[in-house]
């Protein structure tokens, strides 16, 4: 539990989808006035009471929530209680691989005493005519107890609560089975369930870890420069606004603050998505999070720890998770009308001909055992399951790793998808596009002082200099007397002559600019390309543009979006406007946006979601993560892109190829397309049976008999995703 001044939160065990914070909702809600005075962090596990709550208040909250399956955990006793055991942390899955195992085994004893499958199946009759051995009989129901042990529970609230649910329905299902000696059925039911309980449990703990990552940019100490120039090492958390502070080079950023002295590039790529490091000197601002390049810096602080732009954005990451309405499963929202409906009409099958009509009570009795098994949702619960498996191994196949069914299902419904720029549309590195010769030297002789100074330099634009000097042939000797000229370029002796390279600033404060030089420059700057100018003493010889290259697939993959029916597709950039508006003529997207930090790509892509409802962000970098989180659902770049985003993200796109996307889009389509056949035929089956049932038809036989078949059926059906 962590009080705020106006608000209680408290950790709870076992939240881990939207029917838990559901059912949360109706049993803690009326203890403090109501569901709207309740938030939900699904992503962390947490429950926030939006107001002050006493001691006995908590109390009664604590045990509402334990009535429910799950428990509230305080904040000081979380590291003990989740912590202090291996089954803690390991009881979902253990209980899961048990229940699994436990059927396997319990099938082929079962098949080593009959000898044969028509032994274990029954030739003659199954349920009420089928006799299953002591031993097998004890092994499936130590697997149906493995599998409905957590569901028990909250199948048990549902029931006290009158609000059939799943879990109620597969307990039911599960018992019913045992009843009329069905219990490789019974196991089987159980085991299903539990491992989609499971695979859900593993998806939001894989997100969780995705926030944890972000706090490994902070660093662990800041030196702080005291009164008499000392400089002391201290937690970032003890930092006071105000703090002047040192950052030397290499070292990351701690700190977000405005820089008191010294010079020095910075790469902000973590930050603002920027693909080129930005040169900071007095009355810059730096952020937490970014790494410092060849120079050292004194800066104030000018935020604490908590309040930095890099705490904003894991702040943002939890917070867009939880905000995010995550799309319930179908079999949920099935539930709430097939659950009920089948408990009554197998309770009128029972009681309306014998009380009423006078009939065997023993005969109607198995018709009703028959309705449950054929109520048995196992074809509705293999269906969905198969198809996904069968379309998430065929999209990692093709390169496109999707963590979970929901997320494969959301690609069919997109209508907008937004691009962040650097590392996505773009390759995401700097590489020599124009090379412009001045006082009459040649290209060769301009590439040949380029790379002699920038061979002693391991910056992005200086690697793609040399680069593009080998690319041609032209590999001079390094300069000697190499120098630094910090914030600004560098300088050295090739050939027995002085040298110099640096930034349009630099050759500005030389004096060898010319009016055309200037134009030219300005122009290429507009057009979003770094300029490097090469020269000596006594001339200026030419320079180089730089540019970061949109990706050779990116125009061919918006064009792909378009014929795939996305209506709307946007550049979201951290990049200066000139630079993301060359980009998006080239891609040939539909709206630019430029200058943005984290916060102002999560607040687009919640307009686009109001706007568009299903939207989709692709971003590589840890500056993408929050928006990544916001979208309905969030693709990064595999190959290149950050930890963090990987994490954040719900797709990833291994290859780092963008024409992946619109056959993902199509892929997802046909996957949605297989399910609904899938349940038509199972509801279709289901209701014949019922029918039959009703007018006492139906039988054992045929109740299993159909249900295995259209089981196979439709694992057959969703298997076809496989020869993608």
């Amino acid at each position: 539990m962590i009080r705020g001044g106006k608000s209680t939160v408290l950790k709870i065990q076992g939240l881990d989808c939207a029917e838990e914070v559901s059912i949360l909702k109706r049993e803690v809600g009326p203890l403090v006035g109501g569901e709207g005075h309740l938030a939900f962090d699904v992503l962390k596990g947490e429950m926030t009471v939006l107001q002050i709550v006493e001691e006995s208040q908590l109390e009664s909250i604590i045990e509402a929530v334990r009535k429910t399956g799950m428990r509230a955990v305080p904040h000081e006793a979380v590291g003990s209680v989740e912590e202090s055991t291996w089954w803690n942390q390991f009881k979902r899955l253990s209980l899961t691989i048990a229940s699994g195992t436990l059927t396997g085994v319990g099938l082929l004893l079962h098949l080593s005493i009959n000898g044969s499958w028509a032994g274990v199946l029954g030739s003659e009759g199954m349920g009420l005519e089928n006799t299953v051995p002591k031993a097998v009989l004890f092994v499936y129901a130590l697997a149906v107890i493995a599998g409905m042990l957590l569901v028990l529970p909250k199948a048990w609230y549902s029931l006290r609560r009158m609000r059939p649910d799943m879990n109620l329905l597969m307990t039911i299902a599960a018992c019913g089975a045992m009843g009329i000696g069905e219990w490789f059925e019974a196991a089987t039911v159980s085991f299903l369930f539990a491992l989609s309980l499971t695979l859900e449990a593993w998806s939001v703990g894989r997100a969780r870890r995705a926030v944890e990552k972000l706090l490994d940019l902070a660093p662990a100490v800041v030196r702080v420069i005291e009164e008499g120039g000392a400089v002391r090492e201290v937690a970032p958390t003890t930092v006071r606004v105000g703090t002047l502070f040192q950052i030397r080079p290499g070292e990351r950023i701690a700190l977000d603050g405005e820089v008191v002295r010294g010079i020095s590039d910075v790469n902000q790529a973590p930050i603002t998505g920027e693909s080129i490091a930005v040169t900071k000197e007095v009355g810059g601002v730096v952020y937490a999070g970014t790494v410092n390049g060849a120079g050292t810096l004194d800066v104030r602080s000018t935020r604490a720890s908590g309040d930095t732009t890099l705490a904003h954005i894991i702040r943002l990451v939890g917070e867009a998770q939880r905000n995010r309405a995550p799309a319930e499963q179908w079999v949920d929202r099935f539930a709430q009308y097939y659950t009920p409906a089948v408990i009554a009409i197998a309770f009128a099958v029972l009681l309306v001909p014998t009380l009423l009509l006078g009939q065997p009570f023993s005969i109607w009795l198995y018709q009703a055992l028959v309705l449950l098994v054929i109520a048995c949702p196992c074809a509705l619960v293999i269906s969905t399951p198969v198809s996904v498996v069968a379309a998430l191994t065929a999209a990692a196949r093709n390169g496109v790793l999707v963590k979970g069914g929901v997320h494969m299902e959301t690609p069919a419904a997109l209508k907008a998808i937004a691009f962040d720029k650097t590392g996505t549309l773009t390759e995401g590195r700097p590489v020599v596009v124009k090379v412009v010769t001045l006082s009459g030297h040649s290209e060769v002789e301009l590439l040949e002082r380029a790379g002699a100074l920038e061979s002693h330099s391991d910056h992005p634009m200086a690697r793609a200099i040399v680069e593009y000097c080998n690319a041609l042939g032209v590999r001079p000797l390094a300069a000697e007397s190499f120098s630094i000229i910090s914030g600004k370029g560098a300088s050295g002796r090739w050939n027995g002559k002085e040298y110099w390279l640096g930034s349009h600033r630099f050759l500005e404060e030389r004096g060898q600019e010319t009016v055309a030089v200037h134009e030219q420059l300005e122009e290429l700057s507009r057009n979003g390309h770094t300029v490097v100018v090469i020269g000596n003493e006594a001339h200026v010889c030419g320079y180089l543009a730089l540019a970061d290259q949109l990706r050779p697939e990116a125009k061919a993959t918006v064009a792909a979006l378009r014929r795939a029916g996305i209506e709307h597709i946007v550049l979201l950039s951290g990049d200066n406007r000139g630079t993301a508006e060359t980009i998006g003529r080239e891609a040939g997207v539909d709206e630019v946006r430029a200058d943005l930090l984290p916060a102002d790509k999560v607040s687009a892509i919640g307009e686009l979601v109001e706007r568009y409802g299903m939207v989709a962000m692709v971003g590589d970098g840890i500056n993408d993560a929050p928006a990544l989180a916001r979208a309905s659902i969030g693709i990064a770049m595999g190959a290149a892109g950050s930890d963090t985003a990987m994490e954040a993200a719900d797709v990833a796109l291994m290859s780092d190829d963008l024409m992946k996307l619109p056959w993902l889009i199509q892929h997802s389509r046909r996957m949605v397309g297989i399910i609904r056949v899938n349940i038509a035929l199972s509801l279709v089956v289901k209701a014949m049976f019922v029918l039959l049932t009703v007018l006492g038809h139906a039988s054992l036989w045929g109740a299993i008999a159909a249900d295995m078949g259209v089981s196979m059926l439709v694992i057959f059906n969703a298997l076809r995703l496989l020869r993608q």
